[in-house]
């Protein structure tokens, strides 16, 4: 595990002037430039042996001109013992809808992993962000909606189980391929006739290897 393991992803540089995010539909000020800033942090001790959250947010913004995305897992183990070890998971989903021509995008998504200290511990970070981008503005349907939901039920019951590193990862993935294919379907958005290019960023740092 590398603690000081990250990855940056930046393209272009953003425009002056801000926009709020918007959750509930595509906002529609022109000219804009928005931000949306998401994360998730875990600490697991000798107190608090095991430790889960998750963050799955989805932010639906009309035409802009700029966007300033972020998004952040951090998990930390520290001070435990192999006969008495500590488990600390953080998993952060951010979904972006977009629209416009030559869009300035500075996108960050990082994973971040440390043991202090901590023989045996396991720690995971796992980072997602899914940038959904229209030539025209456009809304997420009711029952792309709906599945967002669903997979978003399941992302938190991986807080209950007491799976193998290896399979809650390929588990963290495999919600994560499904969050891509239904994005990326041509029905996903409420512009009829039109496949939404999807561009997805995954980090992930810690246990098992990647």
């Amino acid at each position: 595990m590398n603690p000081t393991s990250r990855c940056l992803l930046r393209i272009g540089l953003l425009a002056a002037g801000v926009a709020t995010a918007a959750t509930a539909g595509p906002a529609q000020a022109s000219e804009a430039v928005v931000v949306a800033r998401d994360g998730v942090r875990t600490t697991a001790d000798h107190r608090h042996h095991v430790q889960y959250r998750d963050s799955f947010t989805v932010h639906q913004f009309g035409t802009v001109v700029g966007a300033g995305l972020r998004n952040n897992a951090d998990a930390k183990s520290v001070g435990c013992t192999a006969d008495d070890a500590c488990r600390s998971v953080a998993l952060s989903f951010q979904i972006v809808t977009l629209s416009g021509d030559h869009v300035h995008l500075n996108a960050v998504n990082e994973g971040h992993a440390v043991n202090e200290h901590c023989t045996g511990c396991q720690t995971l970070a796992g980072a997602y962000q899914f940038v959904l981008s229209t030539a025209h503005p456009a809304a997420l349907t009711q029952d792309t909606k709906r599945q967002l939901d669903d997979i978003h039920r399941r992302l938190d019951a991986l807080g209950a189980s007491r799976l193998p590193a290896t399979q809650l990862k390929q588990r963290a993935d495999a919600l994560a391929a499904e969050v891509k294919a239904l994005l990326s379907k041509p029905g996903a958005t409420t512009v009829k006739g039109t496949r939404p290019e999807v561009t997805v960023h995954r980090h992930l740092d810690g246990w098992p290897g990647h």
